[in-house]
């Protein structure tokens, strides 16, 4: 134990103490907690609370503690090895000391300053109520809440020492415990219709799961990581390693029929508000694959993306809407191809002047370009062409006409088939996806795709190889912006009207954090990044105010601590993670074993 280490762990605990307060004022806490996880034991509020403490007590743990093992047999090592446990609990809990210290002050503020709600509204009694656990004493609370984080602070540091054939199993039944109880409201949504209510009882509370069911979970989860940490993992590896070629193609084929067939039945059992979840999510996943292409695989930094999607979604208002400025009238599918060509006309002539531009002025010319689509939709000199304001209504929805003999059974006796309901939009949406993903694995592996790469590396040494950077850059324009135009159109139609609000540049910085959080140039990452930053805010919508705050929280960690993003390309792997896989490929060094001597 040094001085040093106990100086940083003071200060990893003040700075710990000073975001906990932050999240109280702002009225996270509060906020969050209305949501139960576990049922009248543990909320979503207090996980938010509980969590600053543990990632405290996780960074104070210094590195050289790290690598040592508590479980060591050898009588030589045993009397150092006890220590280093009592290190990190010393460490964990001095910064979960120093992080109740702060809130401690804080709550002590509020109780001694009634007038603070003047200039913070959020701190409110009910706060007050959660911070000091419901006592009535603020002393007594306020102690409570102090030996809670000294614990946890504590506990953390000494479970970062134990091997990670400990941890991974107890770190993935709490995941999928407080994972499950989190969206717990949703998936009884889906489980009523397959369970009677004595089961549902067992499972879920009157808000959150129920104590028998985390432990269960938190069993269950923890049993499978220890059985594939054991033998699964090394039996599926070798099964694969014994499989063909042919054997693991039929593979790949049979998990993507099984994959189908699992999008297809998603909205029978779903549901309509999560079907709807569903399309909002399809939408994006069509537009992050676009951006995918423009900043994944060129690695031309796109800030007006939102500009494309845009233009696809007013030339399917103009063509298909039976209002005033409705200009053709024409059906949706023979209005679509029109929506994709004019987005991608627009795609080619944004590259055109941006050609020799390169990072953050690239990024600035199309940010302008977004804002300038913007305007012109939203301003009275366009207004009788696009409605400004007032935007578009009473816009096309597709139709499929019908045979006479399946009228009465699929229509009602009506000749066509018109797409309404959002189970409906979900299929057209899911083919459009699957479209773009085949389009976008395809160009991947031709040769633009090994041109696109070459470019993201470097545009010097792409064009001295022989690329042409004017095809090459504007190919990647045009492509992006071809699928921003169809979720446009699709966008368009699905709400039948469309508003210039609706195109902010917001919409352009969310495609881009979903493809940086999943990870850039990884087409299954575009999918996961959808997912987790515009799914998941949808099922928690009454935290909608927090959504901007949690995006910012969300990408500062993935930098941190992973870069390469949730789902990474085997390229983007490859490239952060050189060193260490060089460093596992050639073993232990010989200055490695004098290091573990010393």
């Amino acid at each position: 134990m040094t001085r040093n280490d106990l100086k940083r762990s003071m200060q990893i605990g003040l700075i710990a103490g000073v975001v906990a307060v932050s999240l109280s004022a702002i009225g996270m806490v509060e906020t969050f907690d209305e949501r139960d996880i576990i049922t009248d034991i543990l909320s979503l509020g207090q996980a938010l609370l509980f969590s600053i403490p543990i990632i405290a007590g996780f960074m104070s743990v210094p590195k050289r503690l790290i690598n040592e093992d508590l479980f060591v047999d050898d009588e030589e090592t045993t009397s150092s090895a006890f220590p280093s446990g009592v290190q990190a609990a010393i460490n964990g809990g001095v910064s979960g000391f120093f992080a109740a210290l702060v809130l401690v002050g804080f709550i002590a503020l509020m109780s001694i300053f009634p007038g603070i709600r003047d200039s913070l509204p959020n701190v409110s009694p009910a706060l007050l109520d959660i911070l000091t656990f419901g006592q009535e004493s603020v002393a007594v609370g306020s102690l409570l809440l102090a030996i809670v984080m000294v614990v946890l602070g504590a506990t953390t540091a000494v479970f970062r020492l134990l091997p990670q054939r400990v941890q991974r199993p107890v770190r993935n039944g709490l995941l999928w415990s407080l994972g499950i109880g989190l969206l717990s409201e949703i998936i009884l949504l889906v489980l009523i219709n397959f369970m009677d209510k004595s089961g549902l009882r067992l499972i879920f509370g009157s808000k959150g799961i129920t104590l028998f069911a985390a432990v269960v979970i938190f069993v269950i989860a923890a049993v499978l990581t220890v059985f594939w940490e054991s033998r699964g993992r090394t039996r599926f590896q070798r099964r694969r390693a014994a499989m063909t070629e042919k054997q693991n193609k039929v593979m790949r084929q049979l998990g993507i029929a099984l994959g189908v067939v699992v999008l297809l039945s998603l909205p029978i059992n779903l549901g309509p508000y999560l079907t709807e979840v569903m399309d909002i999510v399809g939408i994006f996943i069509l537009m992050g694959l676009g951006l995918n292409i423009v900043v994944g695989f060129a690695g031309l930094l796109d800030l007006g993306y939102v500009a494309f999607f845009a233009i696809g979604a007013y030339t399917m208002a103009l063509l298909t809407s039976t209002g005033d400025l409705g200009i053709a009238q024409i059906p949706f599918w023979v209005a679509l191809p029109f929506c994709v060509l004019a987005a991608t006309l627009a795609g080619v002539i944004l590259g055109v002047p941006v050609l020799r531009m390169r990072g953050d002025y690239l990024a600035i010319v199309t940010l302008g370009f977004g804002e300038i689509i913007r305007v012109l939709v939203g301003s009275d000199l366009m207004k009788e062409v696009l409605g400004g304001a007032q935007g578009i209504l009473r816009i096309g929805r597709p139709t499929i006409p019908i045979p006479e003999f399946l009228q009465e059974t699929i229509s009602k006796g009506a000749p066509s088939f018109i797409f309404v309901q959002p189970k409906e939009f979900y299929y057209l949406i899911l083919i459009g996806c699957l479209l773009a993903v085949f389009v976008s694995i395809r160009l991947r592996d031709a040769r633009a795709g090994r041109n696109w790469m070459a470019l993201r590396e470097d545009e010097d040494v792409a064009e001295a190889m022989g690329i042409r950077l004017v095809s090459t850059k504007l190919l990647a324009f045009g492509f992006g912006a071809a699928f921003g135009g169809l979720a446009g159109a699709l966008f368009a139609s699905r709400i039948s009207s469309i508003f210039p609000h609706s195109f902010q540049l917001l919409i352009s910085i969310n495609v881009l954090s979903l493809i940086i959080v999943g990870g850039i140039g990884s087409i299954p990452g575009v999918v996961v990044g959808a997912l987790f930053l515009v799914g998941l805010p949808e099922l928690l919508r009454e935290f909608q105010e927090y959504r901007l705050l949690m995006y910012g929280a969300l990408l500062i960690v993935m930098m941190l601590m992973r870069p390469e993003g949730l789902w990474p390309s085997a390229v983007t792997r490859r490239e952060l993670h050189a060193d260490e896989e060089d460093a596992a490929r050639e073993g232990p060094t010989a200055l490695d074993d004098v290091a573990g001597l010393v």
